[in-house]
C-alpha cells in the first residue's frame, strides 16, 4: 500500500499520508509521486497544484510538517495550501475561538440539568449521562461528553456536531437525533455529525469538513 496517494477532489487535490506508515515511508513514497508526476506534466489538469495534506488521525510534529513542506518545495508545480489531521487539537479549537464569533462553554452539566444557548459553542466541560447542552449553532466539543449534544435547535439541519461523540448518550442536529451505541462510531477520536442530503443524520471525519460542509470550513479557514 502506498504511504502518499494524490486524490482529485472537487476543490483541487488532497494528498493524502496513511497514518499506518513510517514518516520515512511516507517520504519515500511521496518523492516516487511527485517525481512521477513531474515526468508525466499531463497527468494533472492544472499547471500549478495546490494540496491539502490529510494526515488521517495522525498530528505531525513541526518537525515533521517541516519535512514534508520541504519535500513538496523540491518541485515548484506543487505547494501545500493547508496540512489537516482527522483531529482536533487545542491549538486548532483556539484558532477556531480567535477566527469567529464562537461562545466558550467550560462548565460541568450534570444529570437533569439543560443549558441552552445561541450561536455556536466551543465545549471545554463536562456533561453527565443525563444532561444536555443545545444551542442554536454549531457544537465544536472538546469535552468529556456522555450525556446528549443539540445542534441546530430547533430545525436548523445546517448545522454539525463536531468532536470526540464516541461517549455521547445521544446527538440531535434540530429534530434529527442519534442514540450513540457502542458501534456506532468508528475508532477515530474526532467526529463529525450532520444531516445529509436526505435529511438523515451521519457521521464523517475532521478531514472531511470540506465536503460535509463548505461553507463552514472556509469559515474558520480549514481546520
Amino acid at each position: 500500500m502506498q504511504a502518499a496517494v494524490l486524490r482529485g477532489t472537487q476543490n483541487g487535490y488532497d494528498l493524502v499520508l496513511k497514518q499506518s506508515a513510517s514518516l520515512d515511508q511516507v517520504l519515500v513514497d511521496l518523492k516516487t509521486l511527485l517525481e512521477n508526476l513531474k515526468a508525466d506534466p499531463q497527468a494533472l489538469e492544472s499547471a500549478k497544484v495546490s494540496l491539502d495534506v490529510l494526515t488521517e488521525d495522525r498530528i505531525l510534529t513541526a518537525e515533521e510538517k517541516s519535512r514534508i513542506e520541504q519535500m513538496v518545495a523540491q518541485y515548484p508545480r506543487f505547494e501545500i495550501h493547508k496540512i489537516a489531521a482527522n483531529v482536533m487539537t487545542i491549538a486548532d479549537a483556539i484558532q477556531l475561538r480567535e477566527r469567529e464569533n464562537v461562545h466558550l462553554l467550560s462548565k460541568v452539566i450534570r444529570n437533569g440539568q439543560e443549558v441552552v444557548m445561541k450561536g455556536d459553542v466551543l465545549f471545554l466541560g463536562t456533561i453527565h449521562e443525563g444532561g444536555k447542552l443545545r444551542t442554536t449553532g454549531n457544537i465544536f466539543s472538546m469535552g468529556d461528553v456522555a450525556g446528549i449534544l443539540q445542534a441546530g435547535y430547533p430545525d436548523d439541519e445546517s448545522k454539525l456536531i463536531m468532536g470526540n461523540l464516541q461517549t455521547a448518550q445521544q446527538v440531535r442536529i434540530a429534530e434529527q437525533f442519534d442514540i450513540i451505541e457502542a458501534d456506532t462510531l468508528s475508532a477515530s477520536r474526532q467526529t463529525i455529525a450532520y444531516v445529509n442530503d436526505l435529511h438523515v443524520l451521519s457521521y464523517g471525519k475532521l478531514g472531511q469538513l470540506k465536503k460535509i460542509n463548505p461553507k463552514l470550513y472556509n469559515q474558520i479557514g480549514g481546520i
